[in-house]
């Protein structure tokens, strides 16, 4: 299984030495984290890298109080079907 590194303003996922994933967020003065990037390389695909990325930005918000506003396609359509994130949820 492919490890998760916090690298910058998001995480990424490496796999043999090479970076396989991404999630990158921008963060605000107001405590929101907008989630604006999520890249899954081709061969991670259907194994839920992308998932286990926001997953990471999820844990970084609880752990320091903030809320996320997934701006990213993925990362939104994550939020909606997943309503344990309700809690870090931007504007909720």
């Amino acid at each position: 299984m492919a490890d998760i590194e916090k690298k910058g303003n998001g995480f990424v996922m490496i796999e043999d030495g090479q970076e396989v994933g991404k999630v990158t967020y921008m963060p605000s003065e107001e405590g929101i984290l907008m989630i604006d990037h999520t890249f899954v390389a081709e061969s991670m695909r259907g194994q839920k890298a992308g998932e286990r990325l926001v997953e990471r930005v999820v844990e970084l918000a609880r752990d320091t109080g903030a809320k996320i506003d997934p701006v990213c396609p993925f990362a939104n359509a994550l939020f909606q079907r997943k309503p344990e994130y309700a809690d870090v949820l931007a504007g909720k």
